[in-house]
C-alpha cells in the first residue's frame, strides 16, 4: 500500500484527475444556475418580460411581497426591476471607465519611469489595496466621504429643487463611483502591471531606436501588446463590481430611484441602489415567497451577466490577439 502511495503519478492519471476536477466544477457551476433558475421562474412568470421594465416604486413593491406572506396573491409577485438594473449598470460602467483609464497610466508608471526602489514599495501596496474588504471601503465613505459631499457639495437650492421627489442627504452616485472605483483599480492595477513586465524590452528599444519618442513606443508597442490583458483585467473588475453589496448598500443611498442625467450636477448626487445591494438589504424577509423568488431572479440576472460578460471578454480578447499577430 505505502509503496503504491510512492509511486509516481503518470501523466495520463495526472490528466483524468485534473479532468474529473473540472468537470465537477462545471457541473457545481450548472447545478447552481439550475438551482437559481428554477426559484426564480414564478417571479419570471408573473412579470415576463415586464421584469426588465420600469413601473411602480421598486421599493413599495418588495414591500408588499413581504405583507403577503406565506400565501401570495399572484399580484404579489409584480416586480419592475429597471431602477435597479439602470443603477447596476451606471455605477459599474462609470467605475470601470475611470478605472481602466487610470489602471493603465498608473502601470505605465509604476513599469517603465517608477525608480526601482519606489516600484517595490508600490506594488506590494497595490496589492494589499485589492484585499481590503469592501466594509472597510464602506466605512470610509459613509464617515468620510458622505459627509464632505452632504456638507460642501450639495446645497439648500439643489436640495429643495427635488425634495418632492428624493432627498439629496449625501448617499449616491457620486460616492458609490468613487469608492467602487477605488476598489476595483487595484485588481486591474495589479493584472495591467504584470503583463507590462512581461512585454519583451527589445520591443520598446526597438521602436525608441526608429526615433520615436519613449511614450509613443510604449503606447504603441507595450500597451497595444497588452490589449488583451487590459480586457481581461476590465472583465474581472466589471464582474467584481457587478456583485459589490455591502459596500453600496452603505453609501448608495438605499433607495431604487434611476438618476436621471438630465437633471444636471444633481444627477450626480442622487440615490440609488443596484440589484446586488438589494439582494442584500432584503434577504432578511426571504421566509415570504413572493420576494424569495424575486431575490432569486435577481441574483440570476447577475450570473447571466457575469456569463455574458466574460464570453464577450474572450471574443474580443481573441480578436486582439490576432490583430497583434498580424
Amino acid at each position: 500500500m505505502l509503496r503504491n502511495l510512492r509511486k509516481p503519478l503518470t501523466d495520463r492519471g495526472a490528466e483524468r484527475i485534473l479532468g474529473a476536477s473540472a468537470v465537477m466544477v462545471v457541473l457545481v457551476i450548472i447545478a447552481m444556475i439550475v438551482f437559481i433558475a428554477i426559484a426564480a421562474w414564478p417571479s419570471f412568470q408573473h412579470n415576463g418580460l415586464r421584469w426588465f421594465g420600469s413601473g411602480p416604486d421598486v421599493d413599495a413593491e418588495l414591500g408588499a411581497m413581504i405583507d403577503q406572506g406565506a400565501n401570495p396573491k399572484p399580484s404579489a409577485y409584480e416586480f419592475r426591476a429597471w431602477p435597479l438594473l439602470y443603477a447596476t449598470a451606471l455605477t459599474t460602467v462609470l467605475a470601470v471607465g475611470i478605472g481602466v483609464v487610470v489602471s493603465v497610466l498608473a502601470s505605465i508608471f509604476i513599469v517603465e519611469l517608477a525608480p526601482p526602489k519606489v516600484r517595490a514599495v508600490v506594488v506590494p501596496v497595490v496589492r494589499l489595496l485589492a484585499a481590503v474588504p469592501s466594509v472597510v471601503y464602506g466605512l470610509i465613505g459613509i464617515l468620510v466621504l458622505v459627509p464632505f459631499v452632504n456638507d460642501h457639495l450639495i446645497d439648500e437650492g439643489q436640495r429643495e429643487s427635488v425634495a418632492y421627489v428624493i432627498t439629496l442627504s449625501g448617499p449616491g452616485l457620486l460616492v458609490s463611483v468613487v469608492l467602487l472605483t477605488l476598489m476595483i483599480t487595484p485588481i486591474m492595477i495589479s493584472l495591467v502591471v504584470d503583463a507590462l513586465s512581461a512585454v519583451p524590452r527589445g520591443w520598446r528599444e526597438g521602436a525608441l531606436a526608429l526615433g520615436v519618442t519613449r511614450w509613443r513606443a510604449v503606447m504603441s508597442v507595450s500597451v497595444r501588446a497588452i490589449r488583451p490583458a487590459i480586457v481581461a483585467a476590465a472583465v474581472l473588475a466589471s464582474a467584481r463590481a457587478l456583485g459589490e453589496a455591502i459596500m453600496l448598500s452603505m453609501v448608495s443611498g438605499s433607495k431604487g430611484f434611476a438618476p436621471q442625467p438630465w437633471d444636471g450636477v444633481i444627477f450626480l448626487f442622487e440615490p440609488l441602489r443596484p440589484l446586488a445591494a438589494t439582494i442584500a438589504e432584503q434577504s432578511e424577509g426571504i421566509a415570504a415567497p413572493a420576494l424569495k423568488s424575486t431575490i432569486y431572479a435577481m441574483a440570476l440576472v447577475l450570473l447571466v451577466s457575469s456569463l455574458f460578460l466574460s464570453i464577450g471578454g474572450s471574443l474580443i480578447k481573441r480578436r486582439l490577439r490576432l490583430g497583434t499577430a498580424r
